[in-house]
């Protein structure tokens, strides 16, 4: 059995596998102050993983606690995967292959090895990134730019007035500010990953499917106008492909 942790902006995510592949357990848990407990907790009833396998693209104190946490419940250290430049017939587009988020990386691969290229691929989380992978698995590069959600926050943390006093909805037009903020981020989002899709098309043979990942791709998917599918824990499966190609 591995445990499989998938470090994120905004919460760790967690699948036992079951070798060589199948879910055991699974979950998640937010980046809080009590975060190293809540993983305590769901992992307690745990049995003990053979190996455990972590990517992340959170800081190094973050890392050392869940480190931790594996270490006195399993008896085991994690092993940290970094970007390659090549893994599971994904080549990775960047020059500097470990600059290229290692969760891009494996979301590219969990679509190859579905038999989803040629595709775009667009995580929408604390940011939303966007990359080209070719039929062939080569890996064209992409874009980053905030997620909906950072959209928002960075316009209240900029602005003087712009206060809201409720979420908001996402509608076509707003007559107050809460729904006008929401929905112009989310809208600025879908249009930026139409756009993308658009653009690439004529690189990916024609047609390339559209995939959305992170915790606002349900969100956001009903405002896109090209068909697109939702991908479920894309980074814990290409961590899975990746493991069991070894």
């Amino acid at each position: 059995m591995r445990l499989l942790l998938d470090l994120g902006n905004t919460r760790l995510k967690w699948a036992l596998q079951a070798q060589p592949e199948g879910w055991l357990a699974r979950g998640a848990v937010d980046w809080r102050e009590d975060t190293m407990a809540g993983l305590q907790l769901a992992w307690s009833g745990l049995p003990r993983p053979d190996t455990v396998i972590a990517a992340s693209v959170v800081d190094a104190v973050r890392e050392a606690l869940v480190a931790e946490v594996v270490g006195s419940l399993f008896a085991r250290a994690p092993g940290w995967w970094r970007t390659p430049a090549s893994a599971c017939g994904v080549r990775n587009a960047y020059a500097e292959p470990q600059r290229l988020g290692v969760d891009r990386f494996l979301a590219m691969v969990a679509a190859y090895a579905d038999g989803r290229a040629p595709c775009v691929l667009a995580g929408v989380g604390t940011a939303l990134t966007l990359d080209a992978l070719a039929s062939d698995g080569r890996h064209l590069g992409g874009l980053i730019a905030p997620g909906p959600q950072l959209m928002r926050q960075s316009l209240l943390d900029a602005t003087a007035k712009v206060r809201l006093d409720r979420p908001g909805e996402i509608l076509e037009l707003a007559d107050n500010t809460a729904d006008a903020v929401v929905s112009g981020c989310f809208q600025a989002a879908a249009a930026l990953i139409e756009r993308f899709a658009t653009r690439m098309a004529a690189r990916l043979d024609g047609a390339p499917s559209l995939i959305l990942g992170g915790g606002d791709a349900a969100t956001l998917m009903p405002l896109l106008s090209l068909p697109a599918r939702l991908s479920q824990d894309g980074v814990l499966r290409g961590l899975a492909v990746w493991a069991n190609a070894q």
